[in-house]
């Protein structure tokens, strides 16, 4: 009789490293590792020997890069979604994806379960376990960190070491971290403590700290189409050159750097720095080509709906469908938005240094203080006013009856 399979969402860190063995020994199952490739770059080199050295039979390598910045890092982008104002999501779109491969490779291998390394105190268990239940709720889910006695990522080390399982991090060195195409986060360590000023030259692996920067300023030209960015200064770019181009661009003049403590959806604060250098330049950017683009009543309730759109995609909501409703809304409002928005990038900062679009709502005839009689009359705000004030003006004659 063949064992249980248990599909393992493994990433070759400390935690999925030392999955593997745990699996095996309280499980008696085989073990099929997935790596999600969703832009960590290197950390994905010499995963398959690691993977099999733990105990697993199989690894998938799984390049989803493309469909991710197209179906879900876009997406977010064009919505203008920012989680509590500072968090541009790069943890949390990616998960949906990920998950959404684990389930396609359980069904194909026939597996029974779902295994994650996510703690019990992270949003990362509920991303993963809402997508599993979207997309195929027969399958079992295994959170080992919810049921093991390991209490910390120390216990974590101790257990590797003890099982002679090769693992990236040392005790020196703990801070969890999470990279993809779009982002990097830091969480640990010194950070826990928000009083902390975060040690950027140890810490930062994108972007340059901003004090350390050219002195000079840097020019960048974002090309959008229907509010997707499709150049860099006039030069055509893929989904996933594009976000690389950027970052690399960003990282050298210290921009999208930001230290944030954020509610978590378990009911906590927690505190974290992310770098997430082309991806700010791309929202600072949309943004510019919006204000251009989108009339008044558009920009305000797009806005609230970026919101929510922040919170269900932080939450795992991904897969539901108001989060798809939304889109649709987002994808009417962006039909518009094309055009041409240039950036300056200095020491840390973003600013805007002009935009364009053939479908620009800014009309210089209406705007300029010169004559522009033919499309406005100055005197026809007499009478907006008087109608626009005539409730402050009722109440005021009211009160004055009463004094």
């Amino acid at each position: 009789m063949s064992k249980e399979k248990v599909v393992l969402a493994y990433s070759g860190g400390l935690d999925t490293s030392i999955i593997i063995p745990w699996l095996k020994e309280n499980y008696d199952c085989e073990v099929i590792a997935v790596c999600g490739d969703v832009g960590q770059g290197k950390e994905t080199e010499g995963l398959e020997e690691r993977a099999k050295a733990s105990g697993a039979s199989k690894l998938y390598i799984e390049d989803l890069r493309e469909e991710y910045v197209k179906d879900f890092i876009f997406p977010t982008l064009k919505a203008g979604a920012v989680y509590e104002g500072k968090y541009l999501l790069g943890t949390s779109h990616a998960r949906p994806i990920i998950a959404k491969r684990l389930v396609e490779i359980a069904l194909a291998e026939g597996a029974s379960a779902i295994c994650h390394g996510a703690t019990g105190k992270g949003n990362d268990q509920v991303r993963f376990e809402l997508t599993i239940k979207a997309l195929a709720p027969h399958l079992k889910v295994i959170a080992p960190w919810r049921i093991w006695d390991i209490k910390s990522r120390e216990d974590a080390v101790d257990y590797a070491e003890a099982h002679n399982i090769p693992i990236p991090v040392t005790k020196k060195d703990l801070y969890s971290r999470d990279r993809n195409i779009w982002h990097i986060s830091h969480e640990g360590m010194d950070l826990e403590d928000p009083a902390n000023e975060p040690q950027l030259d140890n810490l930062l692996k994108l972007t340059t700290p901003p004090e350390k920067t050219p002195d000079k300023p840097r020019y960048v030209t974002i090309g959008f189409e229907k509010g997707i960015p499709v150049s860099i200064d006039g030069k055509a770019y893929e989904p996933v050159a594009l976000v690389e181009e950027l970052n690399k661009i960003g990282g050298e003049y210290g921009v999208g750097i930001a230290d944030i403590v954020e509610d978590r959806l378990v009911g906590m604060k927690s505190r974290g720095v992310y770098e997430t250098p082309g991806g700010s330049i791309l929202y600072a950017a949309h943004e510019e080509l919006e204000y251009l683009c989108l009339d008044r009543m558009t920009q305000s309730f797009k806005r609230q709906a970026a919101i929510k759109f922040a919170e269900l995609v932080y939450d795992g909501n991904w897969y539901t469908p108001l989060r798809e409703a939304l889109s649709a809304f987002v994808d009417s409002t962006q039909e518009t938005v094309t055009g041409e928005v240039r950036l300056k990038l200095y020491k840390g900062h973003i600013s805007p240094a002009g935009a364009k679009s053939p479908y620009s709502l800014y009309n210089e005839d209406i705007a300029s203080f010169g004559d522009s009689r033919e499309l406005y009359s100055h005197k026809d705000s007499e009478g907006f006013i008087n109608l626009f004030g005539l409730p402050l003006k009722v109440r005021a004659m009211m009160m004055e009856k009463h004094k």
